[in-house]
Order: C-alpha cells, then structure tokens, then sequence
C-alpha cells in the first residue's frame, strides 16, 4: 500500500466522508420523515377470548423479556373488563327478574380480576426494569464510543505513519458499528464528531487509489441492493411491515461507506425515491383509517340520538315494553356492527349509548317491579282452583263433575301469569288433580272393545287404500295428494282401537302416509303437522285437561326456542365478519337461527290448531 496519494485523491475523501456524514441524518429529511407518521401497534383480535383466555394470553405476552407490548397489554386489559361488566350486568339482570331489589345486589368477585391485576402488576414492574436497563446500556454505548473517537483522535495526531494505522482504525469503526444505541440527545454531536475523525484520518492516510476503488465499488453494490429492497417492499400490500422494513433499510444505509462521486446523487436519489412510495402509503393507510373511524363516530352518533329520542313514557302493557325491547336490541345490534370511532372519542361515545340504553332498560325494570303485584294475586286465584279440582279428583259423578273440571280448566286459562318461581309448581298441582279424575273416569268407560276392534278394522283398510295410491298412475300428483288427504281425514275420524294394538296400528299408518308423503315431495314441517293433526283427535277424546297441558307444553317450548334465537342473535354482535373465523361462525348461527324460526312456526302451527279444537268444542 502507498501510504502516498496525491491532493486530489484527499478531496475524493473528504467528499466520501461527507457523504457519510449527509447518510447520518436521512430521517430528517422531507421525504423519508418517519416521525410524523403514526405509528401502529400489532395487537392480536382478543375480542373472543373468555377471561381466563386473556389471562394465558397475557402470561405468554409476560414471557417475551423485550416487554414491547403495551398495545396488546392494554387490549387485554380492556377485553378483561369488558366480559366481567358484561357477565354482573346479566347476573344482575336475572337477580331483579327472580325478584331481588336492585340496591341489594352484589356482583360476585371473579378471582381471575386479582389474577389480572398482579400479571399487569408484573408487567409494569418488568418494562420499568427494562426501560432502565435500556437507558444503562445506552449510557454505556455512549461512553465506549466516546472512547472510541477518542482513540481515533489518538491516531489522527499521531506523528508516526499513520498508514500503518489503518488496521487499528478499521478496527475501530467495526467496533463502533457493533454498538447499540445512544441516548437521542447525543447522537447528532457523536456522529460528526466521528465523521470528522473519519475526515481527518483520510485525509492523512492517502488510501491508494485501488483500495478506493474497491470500497466505492463494494459500497455501490451494497446500496444498490439496499435500493433493489426499497423498491421491492414498496409494491408490498402489507404498508405496516413495509415502513418497518424501510427503517431497518435506513441504518444499513448509514452505516455503509460512499460510492465514487459519479454514482453518489444518482443512488441517493434512488433510494429516497424508493423511500418516498413508501412513506406514502404508509400515510394514507392512516388516512383512510381515520375516515373509516370517523364515519363510524357519526354512525354510532346517530344511533346515541335515536336511543335518547325514544319516547317510552307512555308504555303501560308488557307488550308494549317487549316491543319497544325488540326495536332497542335491534338499534343494539347495529351498534355492534360498526367499528371502532376515533381513539380519543371512542370511549365517550360509547359511555352516552351506554347510558342511553340503561335508561330504557332501568325504565322497564321498574315496570316490572310494579307488575309484581298482579302477578302475586294470579297466584293467589290459581290457588284457589287448585283447591276445587283436588277436592272433586276423588268423584264418581262422571257427568257433573267433569262439566266443573272443565269450567276450572277454562277459568285457568283466563287467569294471566304467576311468580315464574311458582308457575310449574302450581300447574303441577292443578293439572295432577284434573288428571287423576280424568284417569278414574276413563277407566270406568273401558267396555267399549267391540267398538275399538271395529275401529281398527277400518284403521287397517284405510291403510291399505293409502299403499295402493303407490300404484295409482292415472292422476296427477297433485290428485293423488288430494285422496291422500282424504284418507287422512278419514282416519282421524275414526275412534279408539284397543290399547294393545295402538301403536303397531299407528307405526303402519305413518310409515304408509311418510311414503307417500316422500314420492310426491311434501315438505317435512307439513308432514309433522299433519301427524300432530292426526295426534289432536286422539288427545281431544282424552278431555281438555289433555290439551290444555299439550299447549303448555308447546308454549314452554316456543319460549325456550325465542330465548335461543335472542341469544344466537346477541352473539353474532361479537363477531366481526370481516375475520375469516369471525365470517364462518356467523354464518353457522344464521343457519341455526333459521332453523329455531322454522321449529318456532310449527309449534305457532300446532297451538293454533289446539285452540280452534277448543273453539269447536
């Protein structure tokens, strides 16, 4: 190596070095800003997760020793309290609806909150630990590159050949690459002081113009590549990981030396423009979430107005409350469909729809507490029949007796609603009662077997008149339909057959009419109709006690059916259709809502053919 270069190969330098000392500030510049642009944290969609979910979610986010997850810590956080509030204020619910007073309610302590609450405990305690640890190592960073220019320093003013230094002095700028980060308020004085130390060394130790060459060349490949990755990022769709790959990009830049001054600006220029498509889109993503968020705040605006108009002051019949809840829960299910508004004002708008529905529903708590005592004295008048039938369940009197058993069981029926908490009890009672005299009277009427043989004779040519409609092949389906409705007719119309033979008759009755049913296409809820049709007759001939119960027993099913529709309902307000699993879930609950609605109006069906039975009679 010639420790000799000439004055022109120096200025060659001291622009390499100024080049580097220009690579220093690149986030300063206009068009590669990175602080202005906001940026976002990944946190994970916990949204679905039960408590004790979050509560592993959040030990393993513990377990990462860099503790950079504030965002996801906060979601939690969030996502904890929002299912405990949601869990009291149902608990609550049915507290008040069993009858318990509202101002004596406690909500049980979940042990899962302590839980929480040390896990964030541990989390604060950690990153407090590590922020400190961080600021100790920069301090440390900062003073062995402080030594380090110090040592350069050393070399510069040496008054022995600096050539033979270069080693040393390459030395040092590896090791001066190798270390961290510095505390922010020195790196621009740490770097042009290095810089000027880099200057002042190349400037002394005249680098031979072939060892220039070869690092203006390697570090022109390097920044090209460097180019070729911005530019490949730059087409990427996620803008979030692209950004963060720029910046990464960007200190590789930095710490790569100059290229020879006739590529110098070109290469910048690519690599700033490369920087800028970035930059870009990854401002207008924020911009476009941010209108997303606005229009949510007006849409979730919209629906707080409304709530807060809905007039109620006039409601004085259930009906009316169980109305007006329908158009609520609706208005709450639009809710859930919108997203999230702007993070400063997200969580006042939600705190007014909060208060807005609480002041619908407190409303209707109160009617019902006022309701209480009507359904205290329909106790009382249900107790009283089922004082009568018990004492008239022991009667031989078959004709007046069951005339009185059927003016209780109509009186019942005019009597409205009890305590739920009593309701099956005193049903229980009064149809026990009906039921043991309409026992004892039917076992008094067993001589009718002639009767019944007769009646399974025309049962069983009625039969065989419906399997030979297989073979029929002169009429349309729509005829062969016809006739078989006949001889459904006609076989309801037909009486008792023996008890032995009951239901071997009845299997070969149906197995014939689902065959046919079957061949000509018959829908399966109309098919179920028709068996329940052919079921009513047998059920009237048992006396109304028989039916009265059958409709019981399907009003407590349709009940039970609403209850699980409004619950499929309020949980597909959880879900958001725009997560692949979110999407499949809901479309799994609309197809069983769909099928409860279905079974919901058949059983409407049935207890509308109940109650014509009644009218007839």
């Amino acid at each position: 190596m010639d420790p000799i270069e000439t004055n022109k190969d120096a200025k060659v330098v001291n622009d390499d070095v100024k080049q580097q000392s220009e690579t220093i500030d690149l986030s300063t510049t206009d068009e590669l800003s990175t602080t202005d642009v906001p940026q976002q944290t990944d946190v994970d969609d916990v949204n679905l997760m039960s408590r004790q979910e979050l509560i592993d979610y959040l030990k393993r986010l513990l377990e990462d020793t860099k503790i950079e997850s504030k965002g996801k810590i906060d979601q939690v956080k969030q996502s904890f309290y929002k299912s405990l509030k949601a869990e009291q204020e149902e608990t609550k619910k049915k507290f008040i609806e069993d009858g318990g007073e509202e101002a004596s309610f406690i909500p049980e302590k979940d042990a899962l909150e302590d839980e929480l609450k040390a896990l964030l405990n541990e989390y604060k305690s950690k990153r407090a630990a590590l922020i400190s640890k961080m600021e100790t190592e920069k301090e440390n960073n900062l003073l062995q590159k402080q030594h380090i220019i110090e040592r350069m320093k050393v070399l510069v003013e040496s008054n022995e050949d600096v050539s033979s230094h270069i080693n040393e002095f390459r030395e040092l700028q590896k090791k001066w690459k190798s270390i961290g980060q510095v505390p922010q308020e020195h790196m621009n004085d740490l770097w042009k002081a290095y810089s000027s130390c880099q200057e002042s060394f190349w400037d002394l130790i005249k680098i031979n113009n072939e060892l220039r060459d070869y690092d203006f060349k390697k570090n022109l490949e390097i920044k090209t590549a460097i180019c070729e990755s911005a530019e490949r990022i730059g087409s990427e769709d996620d803008v979030v990981s692209a950004f963060r790959q720029l910046q990464q990009l960007h200190d590789e830049w930095r710490e790569t030396g100059p290229v020879a001054r006739e590529f110098r600006e070109e290469i910048w220029n690519r690599f700033k423009a490369a920087s800028a498509v970035i930059n870009r889109k990854h401002q207008g993503h924020f911009d476009d979430i941010k209108k997303i968020e606005n229009k949510n705040l007006e849409a979730k605006t919209t629906l707080c107005e409304k709530i807060e108009a809905f007039d109620f002051s006039s409601f004085s019949t259930y009906k009316d409350w169980d109305e007006a809840t329908k158009t609520v829960m609706m208005w709450q299910e639009e809710w859930r469909s919108i997203g999230f508004a702007p993070r400063k004002l997200n969580q006042k708008v939600f705190e007014r729809y909060r208060a807005a529905c609480d002041t619908f529903f407190n409303a209707k708590s109160e009617f019902y507490k006022e309701s209480k005592g009507f359904l205290n004295e329909n106790l009382d008048k249900k107790r009283t029949l089922c004082e009568k039938a018990e004492k008239l369940k022991e009667s031989t009197d078959w004709k007046e007796t069951t005339e009185i058993m059927i003016r209780l069981q109509k009186e019942w029926k005019t009597i409205g609603a009890v305590p739920r908490k009593y309701s099956d009890e005193i049903w229980k009672r009064f149809i026990s009662a009906c039921d043991h005299f309409f026992e004892q009277k039917q076992k008094s009427n067993e001589g009718l077997k002639s009767e019944e043989v007769e009646n399974l004779a025309k049962k069983k040519d009625i039969i065989a008149k419906i399997n030979e409609l297989d073979q029929v092949n002169d009429k349309t389906p729509a005829e062969i339909l016809s006739t078989l409705r006949e001889y459904i007719a006609q076989y309801n119309e037909i009486g008792f057959v023996p008890f032995k033979e009951k239901d071997k008759i009845y299997r070969e009755y149906r197995a014939s009419v689902d065959k046919m049913f079957e061949k000509l296409n018959v829908d399966v809820n109309q098919r179920r109709l028709d068996t329940f049709k052919s079921n009513l007759k047998d059920m009237s001939g048992k006396g109304e006690n028989k039916l009265i119960r059958e409709r019981e027993k399907l009003m407590r099913a349709y009940e039970h059916l609403k209850s699980e529709i409004s619950t499929y309902e309020n949980n597909i307000g959880f879900l958001s259709s725009t997560n692949k699993k979110g999407g499949g879930l809901i479309r799994e609950m609309e197809r069983k809502i769909e099928t409860l609605r279905e079974e919901a109006r058949l059983i409407e069906q049935k207890v509308e053919l109940i109650e014509k039975s009644f009218k007839t009679e």
